[in-house]
């Protein structure tokens, strides 16, 4: 059973930066897509930042600049760099691993406020 425990969440001030991190357990880490997504309360869960097994990344157009999503397949990790971070990037944030078969972190919760 795959599990993913991300970590890195909190509280920082608009401009601020955080870095998530998400663990994996199990060896199929480096043969799948992983990404990043997060709810906002009241809205939908949304896509964030990809990576594909080959590094390739992806970033929805509110993020792009800000963020980067990297991975250590060594280390079976997932990263987001949120730098500048804005009020409206509050949300948790969750870990996903995979296309067909998905498996999903807990999240963890950012907040940008002054």
């Amino acid at each position: 059973q795959v599990q993913l425990v991300e970590s890195g969440g909190g509280l920082v001030q608009p401009g601020g930066s955080l870095r998530l991190s998400c663990a994996a357990s199990g060896s199929i880490f480096g043969r799948n897509v992983m990404g990043w997504y997060r709810q906002a309360p009241g809205k939908q869960r949304e896509l964030v930042a990809t990576i594909t097994t080959d590094g390739y990344t992806n970033y929805v157009g509110s993020v792009k600049g800000r963020f980067t999503i990297s991975r250590d397949n060594a280390k079976n990790t997932v990263y987001l760099q949120m730098n500048s971070l804005k009020p409206e990037d509050t949300a948790v944030y969750y870990c996903k691993m995979g296309i067909r078969t998905v498996y999903w972190g807990q999240g963890t919760q950012v907040t940008v406020s002054s």
